[in-house]
């Protein structure tokens, strides 16, 4: 047990720090779009669909990692394989998909940005699309997870 409530308190330490550093986005994130509107105030209206998608993406991101934490608490107490770790699973799966369509928004509002401007969006959407990769792996993973906790929780109501 020792081994398992270690790995889940350094699981917990890294979503805390993930959060922090969302947290410190979300701080300076407005007086980075004001510098920019400054040194650019040709495209300075594209900068209201840019902080609609980062704030969407900070606050989905967010209620993520608080359920992952509330997950890894179920874990230590030995409730993995409850209706709540499998309430905390369909939460982070709506989450990842709240990622995707906003990742997926972002790149549009590039793409329009760079019509209008003449740049290349290519670096930027490449790695948007990195993000949406790993956003889906997420998501596959949590879907493999909840498929043993339904046939677990499914058997144990057959049982009574």
């Amino acid at each position: 047990m020792n081994v398992n409530r270690g790995s889940t308190t350094f699981l917990k330490v890294i979503i805390f720090l993930a959060g922090i550093a969302v947290l410190a986005l979300c701080i300076w994130l407005p007086e980075i779009a004001v510098r920019d509107a400054r040194v650019h105030p040709v495209t300075a209206y594209f900068l209201i669909p840019f902080l609609v998608c980062a704030y969407g993406f900070c606050i989905a991101f967010s209620v993520a990692l608080y359920q992952a934490y509330k997950l890894l608490t179920y874990i230590e107490k030995n409730n993995a394989f409850s209706e709540l770790s499998l309430k905390s699973l369909k939460v982070i799966k709506k989450c990842t998909f709240a990622v995707i369509f906003l990742i997926v928004l972002g790149i549009v509002s590039l793409m329009v940005l760079a019509k209008v401007t003449g740049d290349d969006a290519a670096g930027p959407i490449s790695l948007s699309l990195i993000g949406i990769l790993v956003t889906s792996t997420v998501a596959a993973f949590v879907s493999v997870l909840q498929k043993p906790i339904k046939n677990f929780l499914e058997k144990n109501e057959t049982k009574m």
